[in-house]
């Protein structure tokens, strides 16, 4: 006659049973070649250090070309070949320890991976990537060109005024014409931005308005009105030369006495 399995007897018998399976289990798993098993002392069943997960941090997530940039690597103690690179940075130097700083390349804005290697103690390979963004400064606005200036010594002239003639400009060149100056007059830069010269107002000018049309850089960007006035030049003088006395004559019949001939005078009762 069987003999009935106490309670206590069935959880003792079950846990020899799962104990008895699970050492099994774990003594038939095969380890992969070339990978070795962490203990609990914090080495590897081939006696070599654990190698921590590599990380690589930037001092900065985002800046400009030509800026400096360091970073930091957390990388394990005993680490070698280690090495960062990205297209977004140029001159990359390791300092002591486990830093290291470089420049960023003169490349277009965006977002650029930087990217960590190296091999860890126990000869496995490392890699940490890191996340920069280059960011390019807003073009500065253009300074506004100074508008072009004509400024004229006077409005007015007869022929042979001598006018002065200024125009400020940002361009090259300058140069004015009119009819009132016979044409095209050329002006002489300061290299500050001023162009002066001398008009002379034209022999044969009419008297009216004439236009003074201002040119800078080849283009026409000003006009403006000169009044002139022609006026006759003075009567030719003669030289009179003085009778020479040989040649005055005395009326005959008459005594040069300095008075007044006779008959001219009016008559009166005492003559």
């Amino acid at each position: 006659m069987r003999k009935a399995l106490t309670l206590s007897a069935i959880v003792l018998a079950s846990s020899m049973a799962l104990g008895g399976a699970a050492t099994a289990f774990a003594a038939d798993t095969p380890v992969p070649a070339g990978s070795s098993s962490p203990t609990t002392d914090g080495t590897t069943t081939d006696g070599h250090a654990h190698a921590a997960a590599a990380g690589l941090t930037l001092s900065a997530p985002s800046a400009k070309p030509g800026a400096s940039v360091s970073f930091q690597m957390d990388v394990p103690d005993g680490s070698t070949h280690l090495s960062v690179s990205s297209k977004a940075l140029a001159d990359v130097r390791m300092t002591d320890g486990r830093g290291g700083t470089a420049t960023v390349s003169d490349v277009k804005a965006g977002d650029y991976g930087v990217s960590l290697t190296g091999t860890g103690p126990d000869g496995a390979k490392l890699q940490a990537t890191a996340q920069l963004r280059v960011t390019a400064d807003a073009p500065a606005p253009k300074p506004t060109p100074r508008p072009s200036a004509l400024n004229l010594s006077t409005d007015f002239g007869r022929p042979g005024d001598k006018v002065v003639v200024t125009v400020k400009t940002a361009e090259k060149n300058a140069f004015v014409t009119s009819g009132a100056f016979g044409g095209q007059v050329n002006l002489k830069s300061d290299g500050k931005g001023a162009f002066t010269g001398t008009a002379t107002v034209a022999k044969d000018v009419k008297s009216g308005y004439y236009g003074v049309h201002a040119f800078a850089g080849g283009k026409e960007f000003d006009v403006v009105k000169f009044s002139t006035e022609a006026k006759a030049g003075p009567a030719p003088r003669h030289d009179v030369k003085p009778l020479d006395p040989s040649l005055h004559k005395t009326p005959k019949g008459s005594v040069n006495t300095g008075q007044a001939p006779a008959g001219l005078l009016p008559e009166t009762s005492n003559a």
